[in-house]
C-alpha cells in the first residue's frame, strides 16, 4: 500500500484513547511480518491495548543499533466537534487529507509503513525500527511499558525520530507535562448550619488559587528560555467538580491540574511547592473544622521534557536531511523525552502542523506527506 492507502486504513480505526487500539496494531503487525520484519506486540496490563516494536534487520541480519521511528496510535475524541466529513473516513479536499489522526500522528506512521518494502530491499548495514505506542494523548501512558522492556533487555539504538507534526521542521526541545488529580474531602452539612461542615469546594478553591500563584511567579520571574513559544513553566487547573445541592455544604471536591516544565526544571520540585502548602497551611486549617478532613493528591500522568544535544548524530542527521538549522523548541509534550531518558538520542520531526491537531476537520497537507516520504527514504539510505 502507498502512503495514502495506509493513512486511509489507519484513520478508519477509531483509536480514541478511551478505545482499544488492538485492531490497528494487529493490522500493522501482519503487514510488517509479511515483509520480513521482526515484530513484538506488548499488551497493556488490562490487555485491551498494545504497543508494537518492529525491527527491519540489516542485510546481515543485525538487529542492534540503527534508528527508531516512533509514533503514537491513539487520537483525541471528536466529542462536541462539528466535522464537514466523517472523521474516521479519509477525505481529500484542496490538496489536504482530512480525518481524525491524519495530522496527529497517523500521517507519519503511514509514510513509514508505505516505505517498508523499499527499506527491506535497501542493502542496509544497520537496522531500522518502528515503535508504535498507545495512550500518548492521555499522558504518554503506554510508551513507558515498551521502553522499560527494551531497557531491561539492553537494546541499543543510535537515535530516534518522533514524528509528531512539526511541518517537517526539526524540534530539539519540548517541555515536560505532569498531570495531577486532587480530591479534597470535607464534611457535609445543611448550608444553614455552615459551622457544622467543612466546605470542600472552598478549600479546593484556595489550593487552585495557590497553584495559580505559583504559575504567576514562573511567568514573572522565570526561569526563561526564549527559544520556546511560551518561554516559562506554566501551571493550570483545567477540570473541577463538586457539590450535590445548592443547600448542602459539599463533602467532596475534585479537580485536575497540570504543569508544563522547562527542560532542566525539576518536576518533583514544582510539585513539592503544592504539597508544602497543602501540608503546612491548608490541611491543618481544614482539620481544625473537621478532624478527619483530608486532601489526596495523585499524579495521573507525566512525560519528561526533551533537550536534544546538537552534537548527537541523530540531530545532525535530521538537520542535514531537512536542511533546517533553526533551534526550535515547543510547549507541547511528546514521547521523545521518554526515549532520551533511557539513553536514546532523540529529535522530533514529522508531517503536518500542530495547529491542526485535536481540532474538527483535522488534516494533513499532501505535500507534507510527500516531504515526509522523501525524508524517511533518506533516513533509510543513511543506514546503507
Amino acid at each position: 500500500m502507498n502512503t495514502r492507502e495506509w493513512l486511509e486504513k489507519l484513520v478508519s480505526f477509531d483509536t480514541t484513547s478511551r478505545n482499544s487500539n488492538l485492531q490497528l496494531i494487529e493490522c500493522v503487525r501482519d503487514a510488517l511480518v509479511r515483509e520480513g520484519a521482526r515484530v513484538e506486540v506488548m499488551h497493556s496490563p488490562e490487555g485491551n491495548k498494545a504497543n508494537l516494536f518492529a525491527t527491519l534487520p540489516a542485510s546481515d541480519g543485525r538487529t542492534e543499533g540503527g534508528i527508531v521511528l516512533s509514533g503514537h496510535t491513539d487520537v483525541v475524541p471528536i466529542d462536541g466537534q462539528q466535522w464537514d466529513s466523517h472523521p474516521f473516513e479519509l477525505t481529500e479536499r484542496d490538496g489536504r487529507l482530512f480525518g481524525r489522526g491524519s495530522c496527529d500522528m497517523k500521517g507519519f506512521i503511514a509514510a513509514g509503513l508505505a516505505l517498508v518494502p523499499e527499506f527491506m530491499r535497501m542493502p542496509r548495514t544497520k537496522p531500522l525500527h518502528f515503535a508504535l505506542s498507545y495512550d500518548e494523548e492521555v499522558g504518554c501512558a503506554g510508551a513507558p511499558f515498551m521502553l522499560e522492556g527494551l531497557k531491561l533487555r539492553g537494546a541499543k539504538f543510535d537515535g530516534c525520530v518522533v514524528g509528531e507534526p512539526t511541518s517537517m521542521q526539526v524540534v530539539v526541545a519540548h517541555k515536560g507535562i505532569n498531570v495531577y488529580r486532587c480530591r479534597v474531602h470535607g464534611k457535609a452539612a445543611h448550608s444553614s448550619l455552615t459551622p457544622k461542615g467543612s466546605n470542600a469546594i472552598e478549600y479546593a478553591a484556595r489550593l487552585i488559587c495557590r497553584i495559580r500563584d505559583i504559575s504567576d511567579h514562573f511567568k514573572e520571574h522565570g526561569p526563561y528560555d526564549e527559544f520556546f513559544d511560551v518561554p516559562f513553566t506554566t501551571m493550570t487547573t483545567n477540570q473541577i467538580q463538586g457539590g450535590i445541592a445548592v443547600n448542602t455544604i459539599p463533602e467532596l471536591c475534585e479537580f485536575v491540574y497540570e504543569f508544563r516544565n522547562l527542560p532542566g526544571m525539576s518536576s518533583d520540585g514544582i510539585q513539592a511547592q503544592v504539597d508544602a502548602y497543602v501540608q503546612s497551611e491548608l490541611l491543618p486549617r481544614m482539620q481544625r473544622e473537621f478532624a478527619d478532613a483530608r486532601i489526596d493528591v495523585e499524579r495521573r500522568a507525566s512525560a519528561p521534557a526533551l533537550e536534544a544535544t546538537e552534537d548527537a548524530a541523530i540531530t545532525q542527521l535530521v538537520r542535514a536531511l531537512t536542511a533546517d538549522q533553526d533551534k526550535r523548541k515547543v510547549a507541547y509534550a511528546t514521547e521523545a523525552g521518554l526515549f532520551q531518558n533511557i539513553g536514546i538520542p532523540t529529535v522530533v520531526c514529522g508531517p503536518g502542523s500542530i495547529e491542526q491537531a485535536h481540532k474538527p476537520n483535522e488534516y494533513v497537507d499532501i505535500q507534507q506527506l510527500e516531504s515526509c516520504e522523501r525524508f524517511l527514504r533518506k533516513i533509510g539510505q543513511s543506514l546503507v
